[in-house]
């Protein structure tokens, strides 16, 4: 019988050290700032209840949360009529409780509601952990990956808005990567919706304009089409999708076409605010643009919304976004309670560093030192010199076997350490220790005694 050759699940991956180095330079380059700007973490866990979850990232979302089967016979108390009808959505309730967390936007907005008497607000926090999503794989979209979120909720201050633009460009500025912060407000888009007469189609007119940049135009218009929304009403929206210029230019065109929704004016005004403020401060690496047919398709947003792209390389989707949501937390019992975050798309970083080799050299190996192995003579003193480097903060390992030199040399070649210390008979005697430098091969004779000062 033939053995299975082992593998993962569509949409997840094996990391290797030098994937995994690189991961952490990204996520330690995006929790210093975080700190910087005065954020706390917190972490919740990888699943919730499924009634936590659902109901909150509009039809789509909804669909693309990895439910988890109860414990046991979960089919047991299933009522069989409805097995018969094979009717999904109504035996999930009774076979599932709990989901792999979406987001950490909605299992944040939980935590608030129920630590909000041990908590200060405006309660600023990051949280970096990892999320699941029953998604069609392709290049820079997984079914298991990464988001590192910043969130304030307690505070309607458009100042939180310039705020997170700045962190957004602070930490592109840092990995060295251009890109585009594009900004729209889902107040213009409520008043766009209210000026057609479909404001009671919002999410359909949403969720279709989102898909713009992927889809274009005419496939745009054609999904408002199915989804039952009047040709009068996409002729009114035709010049949202023509309009260009700077964002003033386009901000005083919206105005005209807005004029009679308060809702839109409201959010004509919040975008000029954010821009001016941040036209102000001035930004490092990073444009603000200003991108009307943005809609990011969760219903929760109610205000600002962001979504960044990088400039140059060939992959040009999404590497992070967020927005407003006015009272999220109102879903689980607490009212008025206002928030805005954002979120970086670890995963997709990684691939647009990578493109445009923008990772500094990282080593595929931390060891320092490597000891040559030449046998059970040698073997005592030489690990208590591997002991005193380590103490010192040396990363140092001794070769576990007394093999061939050759084949240990090889190890220390691949492994790309930097020094191998070799301690023989003679050395042993003498109480010195011959130093190879792998990168210049040359050679020098130190005692035990100024091991730790050499390497220092």
């Amino acid at each position: 019988m033939a053995i299975q050759k082992p593998s993962i699940p569509k949409g997840t991956r094996d990391f290797s050290p030098v994937e995994v180095d690189r991961r952490q330079y990204l996520i330690e380059t995006i929790k210093q700032q975080f700190r910087l700007f005065g954020f706390s973490p917190i972490e919740t866990p990888s699943f919730e209840n499924l009634s936590t979850l659902t109901g909150k990232y509009g039809e789509e979302g909804d669909r693309l949360i990895f439910k988890i089967l109860n414990s046991g016979d979960y089919l047991a108390k299933v009522d069989a009529d409805l097995l018969e009808q094979k009717n999904s959505q109504k035996v999930i309730s009774q076979i599932s409780e709990k989901a792999l967390r979406y987001d950490l936007t909605v299992p944040f907005a939980r935590y608030v509601v129920q630590h909000q008497n041990d908590i200060t607000f405006p309660f600023k926090r990051y949280q970096i952990q990892p999320v699941w999503r029953a998604d069609r794989p392709q290049k820079g979209r997984f079914r298991e990956f990464y988001q590192c979120d910043a969130d304030v909720v307690g505070s309607d201050s458009l100042w939180q808005e310039v705020d997170f633009v700045c962190l957004y460009d602070a930490v592109f500025n840092q990995l060295g990567l251009a890109v585009e912060i594009h900004i729209n407000n889902r107040k213009i888009l409520s008043g766009l919706a209210e000026v057609a007469n479909i404001s009671d189609q919002l999410i359909d007119f949403t969720v279709a304009l989102d898909k713009l940049d992927k889809i274009g135009e005419e496939a745009v218009k054609e999904e408002m089409r199915n989804k039952g929304i009047a040709e009068e009403a996409i002729e009114k929206l035709s010049p949202l999708f023509g309009m260009s210029g700077n964002f003033r230019s386009q901000l005083d065109q919206l105005s005209g076409i807005l004029q009679t929704s308060s809702i839109g004016l409201k959010g004509i005004e919040e975008l000029e605010f954010v821009f001016e403020q941040v036209e102000k401060l001035g930004l490092q690496k990073s444009e603000l643009v200003l991108n009307l047919t943005l809609a990011r398709g969760l219903d929760y947003y109610t205000g600002a919304i962001f979504e960044v792209k990088s400039v140059a390389g060939e992959f040009k989707s999404s590497i992070g976004g967020g927005g407003r949501y006015d009272d999220l937390t109102g879903i689980f019992g607490l009212k008025n309670i206002s928030g805005v975050g954002i979120s970086f798309g670890l995963d997709r970083i990684y691939l647009v560093m990578e493109e445009q080799n923008l990772f500094p050299s990282i080593a595929q190996n931390n060891v320092k030192v490597l000891f040559v192995n030449f046998g059970d003579a040698e073997a005592p003193t030489v690990s208590q010199l591997v002991r005193d480097l380590r103490r010192c903060g040396v990363n140092s390992e001794l070769y576990p076997e007394a093999a061939k030199m050759k084949k240990q040399m090889q190890y220390a070649d691949k492994k790309a350490v930097e020094f191998v210390v070799m301690v023989g008979e003679e050395e042993l005697k003498n109480k010195k220790a011959t130093i190879k430098n792998m990168k210049s091969g040359q050679q020098n004779e130190v005692s035990f005694q100024d091991l730790i000062s050499f390497f220092s």
